[in-house]
């Protein structure tokens, strides 16, 4: 984020405008920061080492639409029931709804539950 300069810098003397400029710029820092904690808190990492497939849909069947790098983050939107999958976190049927027609699944996901953490899809 850049901070505009709105004035001339004579040797010590800083316009009103510049100092304006700089303490809007703290603010929306540390509010960019607050919204991306928020993000991260609500959010979980893929296993680690793995790059995991995204599929169109809540099973292996359905076609891979991107593939996450090692170390993402996914926000789930919902999970529902699909093809049965064992992976490093255990087996189990449930997939997570990533975003629109992006489901990955939850065995690849560190969520700290064996159950449900957001509304059925």
């Amino acid at each position: 984020m850049s901070v505009e300069q709105t004035g001339n810098f004579t040797g010590g003397d800083v316009a009103e405008g510049a100092v304006a400029d700089v303490a809007g710029a703290e603010g929306r820092t540390a509010g960019a920061a607050a919204t991306t904690a928020a993000a991260l808190a609500s959010s979980y990492p893929v296993v680690p080492g793995y790059r995991l497939n995204v599929r169109s849909g809540p099973g292996t069947g359905y076609s891979v639409v991107r593939v996450l790098a090692e170390g993402a983050r996914v926000r789930i939107n919902c999970q529902t029931t699909g093809t049965l999958v064992t992976g490093p976190y255990g087996t189990s049927a449930m997939w997570d709804n990533i975003g629109n027609g992006q489901y990955v699944s939850d065995t690849y996901i560190l969520t700290g539950s064996d159950g449900y953490v957001a509304p059925r899809c």
